[in-house]
C-alpha cells in the first residue's frame, strides 16, 4: 500500500490547477428524447462518473483531474439536475429510465462499453447497469451504496439501517420538494468556493425530480414491506468491482457491504475510510483518486 499512500501524498501536494469547471467540454446524449448534459475531460479509455444526491458532475472534479492523463472521463449530470432535462412525473425516474440514461451515454461518446463509476443514487444506477447490460460495463468502480441485496437486507433486518433511513420515507411524502433549497442542499458541500457553484448547480435543477428518485426505486422499510417476499435473485454482476466507503456515513450503513462477494463473479476490492462520511469522494479526495488510479491502471493502463 506505500505507493497508493505516495499517491495520495503527491496529489494532496500539487499545487492547486484551473478550476476543471472551466476546461471540460460540455456535451449531450439523447436517451429517448431525454437530453443528459454531461462534462468531459481528457483522452483515453472512457470512464462514465454518476452522481447521486443531492449533487450533479462537479462531485467528481478531484477524480477527472487524477485520471485525464490517461482515461477519456465523462461526467453525467443525472436528469433533473443541472443542465439534464427534468421531464415530469415519477414514472420517469424508474431505474431502468436511469440506467438507460448512461448507456446513451456510452453511445454518445461512440464506444462499445465503459469503466462505470456511481456514488450514492448514482451506485445504485451503475449497480443495476451491470446487471443488466454486463456488456457495456468493463470495470465497476461504487462509492457508498452497497450493492442492491444489501441494503435490501439491512432494511429488512436492521432497525439502526430502518431508523437511519426514515429520511427517505419523508422524501417520498407528495410535496416534500416544497421544503427544498439550493442553498441548504447544498449545505454539506465544505469547500466555498464549490458550494457556491452547486447552489448554481441547484438553481438549475427540478427538487421534484430530485425526490422521484426515491419515490420510484427506494424499498419501502415500513413493517409491512419488512414482511412482504424477497424479490427474486438479481443476475451476478460479471465485471471486477473496486468499492470505497466512508465509514461516517450515518445514511447507508457500512454492514450493508457484508456479503457482497456473494453477489459479483469477479474480483472485489473493498476500500473503507475511516473519518469519511458519506461523500467519500471529496471527504477523502486525494485517497479516492490515488486508489481509484492505481486500480484503474493495473487494469486498463
Amino acid at each position: 500500500m506505500k505507493h497508493l499512500a505516495a499517491l495520495a501524498l503527491a496529489f494532496a501536494a500539487t499545487p492547486a490547477m484551473a478550476d476543471i469547471a472551466q476546461t471540460v467540454d460540455h456535451r449531450y446524449a439523447d436517451s429517448d428524447g431525454v437530453r443528459i448534459h454531461y462534462a468531459v475531460t481528457g483522452e483515453g479509455p472512457l470512464v462514465v462518473m454518476i452522481h447521486g444526491f443531492p449533487d450533479y458532475w462537479y462531485s467528481w472534479r478531484h477524480q477527472m483531474e487524477a485520471l485525464n492523463d490517461r482515461f477519456r472521463v465523462a461526467a453525467v449530470d443525472q436528469r433533473g439536475y443541472n443542465l439534464s432535462e427534468k421531464p415530469k412525473g415519477v414514472e420517469n425516474y424508474a431505474m431502468p429510465l436511469l440506467v438507460q440514461d448512461v448507456t446513451a451515454v456510452i453511445a454518445a461518446e461512440g464506444e462499445d462499453s465503459a469503466i462505470v463509476v456511481g456514488h450514492d443514487w448514482g451506485g445504485a444506477v451503475a449497480w443495476n447497469l451491470a446487471m443488466a447490460r454486463p456488456e457495456l460495463v468493463d470495470l465497476l468502480i461504487i462509492l457508498n451504496l452497497p450493492h442492491p441485496n444489501g441494503l435490501a437486507r439491512e432494511l429488512r433486518n436492521n432497525p439502526e439501517q430502518q431508523a437511519n433511513s426514515q429520511y427517505a420515507m419523508e422524501f417520498r411524502k407528495p410535496g416534500a420538494h416544497e421544503q427544498l433549497t439550493a442553498e441548504a442542499l447544498a449545505g454539506w458541500v465544505s469547500d466555498e468556493s464549490a458550494r457556491r457553484r452547486y447552489v448554481e448547480a441547484f438553481g438549475r435543477s427540478d427538487f421534484e425530480a430530485m425526490l422521484n428518485y426515491y419515490k420510484a426505486n427506494y424499498p419501502d422499510v415500513s413493517a409491512a414491506a419488512s414482511d412482504a417476499p424477497a424479490p427474486p435473485p438479481l443476475p451476478k454482476v460479471r465485471a471486477p468491482v473496486l468499492m470505497f466507503h466512508g465509514l461516517e456515513d450515518r445514511a447507508l450503513l457500512p454492514a450493508g457491504l457484508n456479503g457482497t462477494w456473494n453477489w459479483l463473479d469477479r474480483d472485489l476490492t473493498l476500500v473503507t475510510v475511516p473519518g469519511a462520511g458519506h461523500f467519500v469522494q471529496q471527504d477523502a479526495a486525494a485517497l479516492v483518486s490515488a486508489t481509484m488510479r492505481s486500480w484503474l491502471l493495473q487494469r486498463r493502463g
